[in-house]
């Protein structure tokens, strides 16, 4: 009699896993067999067609496609006209000099308010108010931000750079205030309207890859040197991310609760008032910080342009080459930003545990305790701003300068020494000047030499090539009209310098980051480890990043690189690791219990799963390199970046817009391959 042997339960399970991860399996191979044969065949056509070119063809731009000279001549026209113009033109008179007065007069107002206020008044309002955001009473967290805040406003006094310090908080507040109150009426519109979305998407797509210093001149021969030309264009820069997060918490409101308050008879503007915008609260407050940080960082880099304050400090070190002086108000920056993503962040995390929302009659009197704390900071204020005002040293307006310390000098002969000593002292492996002038005779020079050799059809090709691939014949039209536009401004090979740049400085950032991005997912102590360290780097403003950077390799193109690099690594980690931690349970214990080694589940299972997150932390790493590889030319970047520079510091409209006009289509271009490459159908998600 024959006997039938019943599969244990592990084996039953093991066949499930395996056959449910099976149709992936198929699916990810199916997909890589289709799209090989087109790409092999479309890169092998693509290659034989440059390698050609170069050898047996002109590959130069066509002289008859090249505009350059109609173009600087009509920009050079503008720009002479707007200079001619200011003071005559009912353009200025009666809409733009409104402009510049207010938004002088408002930088002006606030920076009085608080000289007037003192120092320690200024210190005890600050301290009061951050206290009061995180929450009050004796919680931990409250106590650790009023401390912080208290030892930020100290540090500022104790470095002597009290009022470079205000002159910065100034411009921050009004710009802020602008950028937030604009970014919310923006945000309404491409909430609450479709077509306004659709309007509104493209011109965020566009302020989004467009670097900093690509509008700062245009500003400048509107406005003039100053304050309103550096407001106006941290408004600019500033406000998208208030708009967008609106947007997104508007079009996200919980339908049921919507639905209920229709059903209580609310007009549509009580629905906004009463339904819409107190939940999406939560993400109008994170678009209020990321308009904060920006802010920051757009008025420090407006320095260039005589917006004063800490930025003007470290603009005027670099431009000595002293890295020690500019490393005190940088420092000084750093600490602002830390200081101001810290307090929004608490009170966005006082949202969830407001007292209205969370606690019941049963608690009115820790309700009652808060109130009182929040009436005891004001007084504390209040204390502090009548004996600063009545008494001595204390009551002076600026920080007394007997409390100030003057370490410039140390630091300076400290950094000197110890970049002397890596510069080219380190035994075997040479030193940072060795590796930067390896750095640029073996990888930058060369594929500096090879962009702009390659003829300019076979780039436009490639390009569209690459879109093809990825899916999206809008991507591969934007990239080709985007390198037109690059030949008809006479700027192939300035354009080909810098894009080789950013293509070294995205694969300098997605190797090191991916690589950093993979331990932190697989490791919970390696993200513990650096969470810190990417919360620090996320918070500094761009300029910041070039002290450091000069200090340890000079100027030149290996600054501006590594400083690109860096500024976008902490990005590229975060998106890497949460891409690599969602991925599907499932698959992964299918492949587990199929015996896969931990390396065979991360290329097996991991990347393929990961590859929407991996194109878009690829996406948001060519953005960031982009708009710092720009700033590097105030460190000897070159090619575009210097003829940015140049026509800020030359006020010459035909070179720097020029360039800048050249930098918006190359992010344009960078920015539709990699988002179509991360949501196209061939080989990507659908």
């Amino acid at each position: 009699m024959s006997t039938t042997t019943l599969p244990q339960p592990s084996e039953e399970k093991e066949k499930e896993k395996a056959t449910a991860a099976e149709p992936a399996t198929t699916e990810v191979s199916g997909a890589r067999a289709l799209l090989a044969r087109p790409a092999l065949a479309a890169f092998g056509l693509v290659v034989v067609a440059l390698v050609v070119g170069a050898l047996a063809l002109d590959g130069n731009w066509p002289g008859a496609l090249n505009w350059s000279s109609d173009i600087k001549d009509g920009l050079d026209w503008l720009s002479n006209w707007l200079t001619d113009n200011r003071a005559t033109s009912p353009l200025f008179l009666y809409f733009l000099l409104h402009i510049s007065n207010w938004s002088e007069g408002g930088v002006d107002y606030v920076f009085t308010f608080l000289n007037n206020l003192g120092w320690l008044g200024v210190t005890a309002l600050a301290t009061a108010v951050s206290w009061y955001v995180s929450g009050a009473g004796l919680k931990v967290r409250s106590l650790r931000i009023a401390l912080l805040t208290l030892c930020t406003f100290g540090v500022f006094g104790v470095l002597g750079v009290w009022e470079y310090a205000m002159s910065t908080l100034a411009l921050m507040v009004v710009a802020v205030a602008v950028s937030a109150v604009i970014g919310v009426l923006l945000g309404l519109i491409a909430g609450l309207s479709e077509t306004g979305n659709r309007i509104l998407r493209p011109v965020f797509d566009t302020m989004q890859v467009m670097p900093a210093f690509a509008y700062l001149l245009p500003l400048v021969l509107i406005f003039g040197i100053g304050s309103p030309a550096a407001l106006v264009s941290t408004v600019i820069y500033a406000a998208p991310p208030m708009a967008r997060l609106t947007a997104l918490g508007l079009r996200g409101a919980d339908p049921a609760a919507l639905e209920a308050s229709r059903s209580l008879g609310s007009d549509p503007w009580q629905r906004l008032w009463t339904a819409r915008l107190p939940l999406a609260r939560k993400e109008m407050l994170l678009g209020l910080n990321q308009t904060i940080m920006m802010a920051l960082s757009m008025v420090v880099m407006a320095s260039v342009i005589g917006a004063g304050g800490l930025g003007d400090k470290v603009y005027q070190a670099l431009s000595k080459d002293n890295v020690g002086l500019a490393l005190i108000p940088g420092s000084c920056i750093v600490l602002i930003a830390i200081w101001l993503d810290r307090v929004t962040a608490a009170a966005g995390d006082q949202l969830d545990t407001s007292p209205g929302s969370t606690r019941t009659g049963g608690d009115a009197g820790a309700i009652a305790l808060e109130k009182l704390g929040g009436w005891l900071a004001w007084g504390v204020f209040v204390v502090f701003a009548v004996v600063g005002t009545l008494f001595g040293p204390v009551g002076e307006r600026s920080w007394p300068i007997d409390w100030t310390v003057s370490i410039s000098s140390p630091l300076t002969k400290g950094i000197e020494s110890f970049t002397k000593s890596i510069s080219d002292g380190i035994p075997v492996i040479g030193g940072t000047d060795v590796w930067a002038s390896h750095f640029t005779s073996w990888i930058l020079n060369p594929m500096r030499d090879a962009m702009q050799a390659s003829p300019w059809w076979g780039v436009l090709l490639l390009v569209a090539v690459l879109a093809w691939m990825a899916g999206s014949w809008r991507a591969g039209l934007t990239g080709v009209l985007s390198l037109a536009v690059l030949g008809a401004l006479g700027l192939w090979d300035k354009s080909m310098d810098t894009l080789s740049q950013v293509i070294v400085s995205v694969l300098c950032t997605l190797v090191v980051g991916v690589v950093i991005g993979i331990l932190a997912a697989r490791s919970r102590w390696v993200m513990r480890l650096i969470r810190p360290i990417l919360d620090v780097m996320q918070t500094m403003p761009q300029f910041v990043y070039l002290v450091p950077v000069v200090a340890l390799v000079g100027v030149g193109r290996p600054a501006a690189i590594l400083a690109a690099a860096v500024y976008a690594l902490p990005a590229v980690i975060r998106i890497t690791t949460q891409g690599l931690r969602t991925v599907d349970p499932a698959a992964m214990e299918a492949s587990r219990s199929l015996g896969s080694t931990g390396w065979q589940q991360l290329r097996q299972v991991q990347l393929p799963l990961a590859r929407p997150s991996l194109m878009l932390a690829c996406n948001q790493g060519v953005v960031l390199v982009l708009a710092m590889v720009v700033i590097g030319g105030l460190v000897g970047g070159g090619a575009l970046g210097y003829d940015v520079v140049y026509g800020l510091q030359k006020s010459d409209l035909g070179v720097g817009l020029s360039a800048g006009i050249a930098i918006v289509c190359l992010g344009l271009m960078l920015d539709r391959l990699t988002q179509s490459a991360g949501t196209g159908k061939r080989g990507g998600t659908k």
